[in-house]
């Protein structure tokens, strides 16, 4: 599809953009799938999970036809896996931008190839804010434990959206991708074996659902798979809420 090579608009108004940033034209096996966005906010950008070497080519183009790499301030990181950040060191060379990860991985920087820590912002473990060019705020919630001991989503104010990194992710089969969830019952399929093992406890779980649902978002967008919109947001919510993953499952990896 056209969308995956040159991405979508999911939010625009006369001074605001929430970008989804496409994906490879073709699935490559044994390759994890990623997403990657921009929100552009009175002629500035934030550029949110920007994945790796290997995606960086394909990423920066598409972020070119939106904005100038030189108009991007922030980037921003929900965690340290190789998958969102390992292409930080070619960013921080294009951009004047700063970033923003959790504390526990500012000293894990370097381990990407930039070692000047000037650009490097830790985000405390309750979160903050952030206000872009436009005077729009964007929220760090934290989303600790759930995939990464130091983790956050980032919720845009403005637009309503909320990027959940790997919370939310969803494996599909080859050749089977799709943008948005339609048939929750069905894509559930796709997510329970990545949610029950590398999400740490239900407890956690239960804990950054309460965030989210205080912030109502309209739009909810992984890191990986499909995004959840309309009722699809509450009904992700809801299957999190009562799903049993991590250490209350310990035994079975064990056994």
């Amino acid at each position: 599809m056209e969308e995956a090579v040159r991405g979508k608009v999911l939010y625009e108004d006369k001074d605001h953009r929430f970008v989804w940033l496409g994906w490879e034209e073709q699935e490559e096996e044994g390759l994890v799938q990623t997403n990657q966005y921009l929100i552009i906010s009175g002629g500035k950008a934030m550029l949110l999970d920007p994945g790796s070497v290997y995606t960086l080519p394909r990423v920066l183009a598409i972020v070119s036809t939106y904005v100038e790499p030189e108009n991007i301030e922030y980037v921003f990181f929900t965690h340290q896996d190789p998958d969102v950040s390992s292409g930080l060191a070619l960013w921080l060379n294009n951009t004047p931008a700063k970033v923003y990860i959790s504390k526990l991985w500012v000293r894990f920087i370097p381990h990407f190839g930039y070692i000047d820590s000037s650009r490097i912002v830790g985000i405390e473990d309750r979160g903050g804010h952030l206000t872009l060019a436009s005077g729009s705020r964007v929220r760090f919630v934290p989303s600790h434990f759930l995939h990464s001991t130091g983790n956050f989503s980032l919720f845009d104010e403005r637009s309503g959206i909320l990027f959940s990194g790997d919370i939310g992710a969803s494996v599909f089969p080859h050749g089977e991708r799709y943008l948005f969830v339609e048939d929750f019952e069905r894509h559930v399929e796709f997510m329970e074996g990545f949610h029950r093992r590398y999400m740490a406890s239900n407890r956690a779980l239960r804990l950054w659902v309460s965030k989210v649902r205080e912030l109502k978002p309209k739009m909810i967008a992984p890191q990986h798979g499909a995004i959840f919109s309309g009722d699809n947001v509450n009904k992700f919510l809801d299957w999190l809420e009562n799903l049993e993953c991590g250490v209350d499952l310990i035994e079975r990896f064990y056994s």
